[in-house]
């Protein structure tokens, strides 16, 4: 055999194992990203926030539910992406989640400042708006044991999806900062993303009412 014949032979070797590389991972991407509910990866949190370890936490945190299916497909982006609700360990399919309703993604972290900061006022924005809008917080640190003592220590209860590989914020393009918002409307559509923190629930209404279509018309 020449020695031009070898080189060819090597070159497809190569070529090939390459392929079967890209294969495999484009195929791990697609089991993290599958619909089904066993499909949560344990990536998402801490080895040791197993759901022995995480039944105190949740049960000082005592959080609202997470939503369940609402009406339509939800966001194209969010699609396929299945998360575990902080408040009860249940898997959320996440575009469902937030299918056919004006919905506030608010991103952080238990080790972020102005996110501690912000989190109340954005229980306080949910109570005064009331139904008209949902506001769904996404923890993005493995550490979940830390986000549930984190909400109970501020008594924020609203619902909360672990979201450690920050699949949401991937999906949706946010900028890689904390907290952001994301503001979406009813039909799935991104109506604004916001990298800031807000200081009150007014701060939040004045943000995204306009974006929405929501008034301020707080509850008592």
């Amino acid at each position: 055999m020449s020695t031009s014949a070898r080189w060819s032979i090597v070159a497809m070797v190569v070529v090939i194992a390459l392929g079967v590389a890209l294969w495999s991972e484009l195929g791990a991407d697609d089991d993290t990203r599958s619909s089904s509910p066993d499909s949560v990866s344990a990536r998402d949190r801490r080895d040791a926030d197993t759901t022995e370890a995480l039944a105190g936490p949740r049960a000082r945190a005592d959080l609202q539910p997470c939503p369940g299916p609402g009406s339509g497909p939800g966001p194209e982006p969010l699609r396929g992406i299945v998360l575990e609700c902080a408040g009860d360990g249940s898997r959320v399919d996440v575009a469902a989640a937030v299918a056919g309703r004006p919905t506030v993604l608010n991103l952080w972290a238990y080790w972020c400042g102005p996110c501690a900061e912000e989190l109340p006022a954005m229980a306080e924005y949910q109570r005064r708006v009331g139904p008209a809008v949902t506001v769904l917080t996404v923890h993005q640190d493995e550490n979940e044991t830390a986000a549930l003592l984190r909400l109970a220590e501020l008594g924020v209860r609203l619902p909360t999806l672990q979201d450690g590989r920050r699949t949401i914020a991937a999906a949706l393009r946010v900028p890689n900062v904390m907290p952001a918002t994301v503001v979406l409307r009813a039909d799935g559509t991104v109506a604004e993303i916001l990298p800031r923190s807000f200081a009150t629930a007014e701060e939040i209404a004045e943000a995204v009412g306009p974006q929405i279509g929501v008034a301020q018309r707080w509850a008592n």
